[in-house]
C-alpha cells in the first residue's frame, strides 16, 4: 500500500511540475508576443507618419507658387529621404540612443590604468585621453588616500595600456580628496610621448536632468573597455549625481557621455553591495586647469541608420 501511495505522489509532483513548466512557457510566450504586437504597431504608425508628410511634401511641390518673387529653383528641395532621416533623429532624442560607429570611437579614447604601491600591491582603472597627452582619472585610482591614521601605503607608479603597451604615466594634478567617492576624487595624469588615440571632447554644461539617458565606459573588472549605458537620477548633498547603471570594479576613472557622445563626467563609485547603483562625478572647470589644450563639445551630430538598444536597468 506505501509502495502505491508513493508511486502515486511522484507522478502527482512530475504532473504538478510539467503544469507548471507548461504554465511559465505560455506566460512567457504570451509576453513575447504581447512586445512584439507593440513594436509592430509603432512601426505601422512610424509609417503612416512618414507617409502622409510625404504626400503632404509632394501637393505641396505639385500646388500654385506665389507672387512673392522667389523662384521655383531657390525654394528648399525637401526630399522623403530628409523627412526620413529627420524622423530618425528625433527618435534616437526621445529613446536615448546613440549611433554605433560614434561609441566605437569613443572607446579609443579611453585606456585601462593599472596602478603599483609600494608593498608590490596593484589595482586598476581607467582613465580618459583629453589631448596633447593628457588624460583624466580618479584621484583613488592614482594616490593612496588615508582615511584614518597614515598607514604608509604608497603609489610608486601608474601605468596606462595604450594600443596594447604600458606607458608610464605622471600625476601633475588632483583634487583634495581624502576618501573614496567624494566631489575632489580626481585627477590628471601626462605621459612622456605622443599618443595615438582621439580625445574626447568635453561638455561642461550637462545639466543632469532626472531620467536623462548616459554611456559609460570602463575597464571593467580589467577585461578592457566596455560599454555600459544607464539614467540619471539625482544630485547629492556633496557635489556628486547618482546614476541607474553598473558600478562594476575598474570603471572608476572612465567616462561619462551624453548623447552627442561629449564627456560629461567621471564614473567615481557604487552604493556598497550594490553594483547597480552608480555615483557620477560631473566634469567641472577645476579639473581642467593644468591642461593646456581642451577640446569643448561637439557641435549636434547626424546620426548614422544604426544604434545602440536603448539603456535601462543593468
Amino acid at each position: 500500500m506505501s509502495v502505491r501511495r508513493s508511486l502515486f505522489d511522484i507522478l502527482g509532483a512530475v504532473a504538478a511540475a510539467a503544469l507548471l513548466f507548461s504554465l511559465g512557457s505560455y506566460t512567457a510566450h504570451r509576453g513575447a508576443e504581447h512586445e512584439l504586437a507593440s513594436r509592430d504597431v509603432q512601426i505601422a504608425n512610424l509609417e503612416r507618419e512618414m507617409g502622409a508628410i510625404s504626400r503632404q511634401l509632394q501637393q505641396e511641390q505639385a500646388g500654385p507658387s506665389g507672387t512673392s518673387g522667389v523662384s521655383a529653383e531657390a525654394k528648399p528641395a525637401a526630399t522623403q529621404a530628409v523627412v526620413v532621416e529627420e524622423i530618425k533623429r528625433q527618435l534616437q532624442a526621445e529613446m536615448g540612443l546613440l549611433p554605433v560607429q560614434l561609441l566605437r570611437d569613443r572607446r579609443r579614447s579611453f585606456v585601462e590604468l593599472y596602478a603599483y604601491d609600494n608593498s608590490g600591491r596593484s589595482n586598476y582603472g581607467t582613465a580618459g585621453y583629453l589631448g596633447s597627452g593628457y588624460f583624466v582619472t580618479v584621484k583613488h585610482a592614482v594616490v593612496a588616500l588615508h582615511p584614518g591614521e597614515d598607514d604608509g601605503r604608497r603609489i610608486v607608479s601608474v601605468k596606462l595600456r595604450i594600443n596594447r603597451r604600458d606607458v608610464l604615466a605622471t600625476v601633475v594634478d588632483a583634487g583634495d580628496a581624502r576618501v573614496e567617492v567624494d566631489a575632489g576624487d580626481w585627477a590628471i595624469l601626462r605621459v612622456p610621448r605622443p599618443v595615438n588615440l582621439p580625445p574626447l571632447r568635453v561638455n561642461l554644461g550637462f545639466t543632469y536632468e532626472f531620467a536623462d539617458p548616459i554611456f559609460r565606459l570602463g575597464n571593467d573588472y580589467s577585461k578592457g573597455i566596455i560599454l555600459g549605458t544607464g539614467y540619471v537620477g539625482q544630485r547629492t548633498s556633496n557635489g556628486l549625481v547618482t546614476c541607474l547603471t553598473d558600478g562594476h570594479p575598474g570603471v572608476s576613472g572612465g567616462g561619462v557621455l551624453d548623447q552627442r557622445g561629449g564627456l560629461v563626467g567621471i564614473p567615481i563609485g557604487r552604493m556598497q553591495g550594490d553594483y547597480r547603483f552608480s555615483f557620477i562625478l560631473p566634469l567641472r572647470k577645476e579639473i581642467f586647469r593644468k591642461v593646456p589644450t581642451l577640446h569643448s563639445a561637439e557641435p549636434p551630430l547626424d546620426a548614422p541608420a544604426v544604434v545602440v538598444a536603448a539603456p535601462g536597468p543593468q
